[in-house]
């Protein structure tokens, strides 16, 4: 072939054409294709923290349809505009000759043009194609001599050539176009792409409260359909729907908490709960009126835009301080990660509901990016914003049957805010404060028993302050091993004006992320910790409840994520409690679950 490629100036220029279209032409008229059609699917599969699209994901998957901005490249109309191609190299003058009188050479969008890159046949009959096609229409469209017949006689030894390869780039081609075409026809919305999660789980317990019997291993289902919609490309609106059959009510009665004795008496909090299970199961907690299993609720509407280079802003009527929030540690995810409430997320994201798992909240923010490594976010959120006016009824005495309060600035509401920094590749931080006002005597977190009655010894019905701080890092030692902690401080304080009382919660969590173990796409891991534990008290609060025995709690928790396929996953794992809700008296509590998430 060589002979007849070099024989003249316009052979010599047309290998190098060829060579010089393969990566605008081999890649852009099929592995890129197939490569877009990939990812828009995989992006559809793709689990997205609870199945949905977070706002802080968001800021970065704004950009939807986007190619890889490597593989694109655009049409030059000068050899000078390729920094890579000196006048002195030996094919200069071919590609410019070739510039000049053919119009068909490509270069990357960083303007270089990579003339030494291997090539398959493939790619290189891609790029004799991509020439054919530019040649005939020359020919067609023009009068004057601007093929030359030496060129011709190439092409035609090219073509007879690289026939075979030819036709099978026209088949993949041909392939692709008729899936795009039905990919169209049954799409049901040129802005809104669905995507969804479903967890089917069986959760086993043993231990509790002295005098508690085991309770019977249940089966439960959580199920979370998600519409992502841009407007512009570069907004976002996520509406998420959801239905699950975990029980509770204002009481906890049917929940696993409940049946090991270590739930609150009112809202079921407890240090047993899995990460899955929403916060109020059974119950609406904005009137306490009682929810159905598997009844379908919104529990996400948050609307995403940017309106400068560095600020985006949100908001929503059914949202969680989470979305807008790094998680930072590896163990969150709901569906794929950690097992249990403790283990997955910092403490201070998740008072004041923060982390419902039912979009508690109305709330707004914005999302300031500083710089690549670093970026500040913060939100006002108020969890009884849709009611105008507290009830007078009373579902237990001082308790409103409107315990969250009322009105989108009177009721119960949290300022949170997070600094995340990144110093290098391998570490991230995250830091966090949040101011909240609640109507009744709670944190909020539904992560222990002490939750509800905060101020230990003061009435369910007195208004309290919450100043909380935390950090959290995470630091890979390699692609495969990350080791992750946070520790918390939650600053409790009467806001009644008719009691003087205050209490100190703390807790901490340490684990080790494992990724590819045994298998690409497994992981695991290890998790030790201290849940929120009752710390300081002064004034009328006390530090120990009546009729326990004040002890520190510990979590130990493990689990392993097995991928059976790209959108399957089994997840085996369990976790002991000892000295549960800070309790000696309480048995030692193993939690046993097995969970199969299903993402579409």
């Amino acid at each position: 072939m060589k002979k007849y490629l070099l024989a003249t100036a316009g052979g010599a220029g047309l290998l190098w054409l060829i060579f010089g279209l393969l990566p605008a032409q081999a890649l852009n008229q099929s592995d890129l294709i197939d490569k877009k059609i990939a990812n828009d699917s995989n992006d559809e599969n793709n689990h997205q923290n609870s199945a949905t699209l977070t706002v802080n994901n968001s800021d970065q998957n704004l950009e939807i349809n986007n190619l890889d901005q490597d593989d694109e490249l655009a049409q030059i109309t000068s050899v000078s505009q390729l920094s890579d191609v000196q006048p002195t190299d030996w094919a200069f003058q071919s590609l410019q000759s070739l510039v000049e009188r053919y119009g068909c050479i490509a270069g990357y969008p960083n303007s270089t043009y990579r003339g030494n890159r291997a090539m398959t046949r493939y790619e290189f009959a891609a790029g004799l194609n991509a020439c054919l096609d530019r040649i005939n229409e020359l020919i067609t469209t023009t009068t004057t001599d601007l093929v030359k017949k030496e060129d011709l006689i190439t092409l035609q030894k090219l073509q007879e050539q690289f026939a075979g390869e030819l036709a099978t780039l026209r088949g993949r081609v041909d392939a692709v176009e008729a899936r795009t075409a039905e990919l169209e026809a049954n799409q049901f919305s040129t802005t809104t792409k669905l995507n969804g999660e479903a967890i089917i789980a069986g959760i086993a317990a043993t231990g509790g409260a002295p005098g508690k019997s085991n309770p019977n291993p249940i089966l439960v289902n959580r199920v979370r359909l998600n519409l992502t919609t841009s407007f512009t490309g570069k907004d976002l609106l996520i509406t998420g729907l959801q239905a699950h059959n975990f029980l509770g009510g204002a009481d906890g009665s049917g929940s696993m908490q409940s049946s090991l004795g270590l739930a609150s008496p009112l809202l079921s909090s407890s240090s047993a709960r899995t990460s899955f299970e929403p916060q109020f199961p059974g119950l609406n907690v904005k009137n306490l009126s009682s929810v159905g299993a598997n009844s379908l609720e919104l529990y996400k509407l948050l609307y995403i835009f940017p309106v400068a280079e560095k600020l985006t802003l949100f908001a929503g009527t059914a949202a969680e301080t989470s979305d807008a929030f790094p998680a930072v540690t590896p163990f969150y995810g709901e569906g794929q990660e950690s097992i249990s409430r403790f283990a997955s997320l910092n403490p201070v994201l998740r008072v004041s509901g923060g982390t419902s798992g039912s979009g508690l909240a109305s709330a707004a923010g914005f999302i300031y990016s500083v710089s690549p490594s670093l970026d500040f976010r913060a939100l006002y959120g108020s969890v009884n914003a849709n009611l105008p006016q507290q009830s007078a009824s009373e579902a237990v005495p001082g308790v409103s049957s409107t315990p969250l309060g009322a009105g989108l600035f009177s009721g119960s509401n949290v300022v949170a805010a997070q600094l995340t920094f990144k110093p290098s590749r391998n570490l991230d931080i995250g830091l966090n404060y949040s101011h909240s006002y609640h109507e009744l005597n709670i944190l909020g977190t539904g992560l222990i028993s002490g939750d509800v009655g905060a101020l230990s010894g003061v009435a369910a019905g007195t208004p309290v302050t919450l100043n909380s701080v935390g950090g959290t890092v995470t630091w890979r030692f390699s692609p495969k091993l990350a080791l992750s902690g946070y520790g918390a401080a939650l600053f409790v304080d009467d806001s009644s004006n008719s009691v003087n009382a205050s209490t100190t919660f703390t807790s901490w969590m340490l684990g080790v992320h494992l990724r590819d173990l045994f298998k690409p796409g497994n992981t695991a891991g290890i998790i030790f910790g201290q849940p929120l534990y009752r710390t300081d008290a002064s004034g009328t609060a006390v530090l120990t409840p009546a009729g326990e025995n004040r002890a520190t709690p510990y979590h130990l928790e493990a689990y392993y994520r097995f991928k059976v396929s790209d959108n399957i996953s089994i997840t085996p794992g369990a976790f002991v409690l000892f000295n549960p809700e800070g309790n000696s008296k309480n048995e030692t509590t193993a939690v046993g679950v097995l969970r199969t998430t299903f993402t579409f």
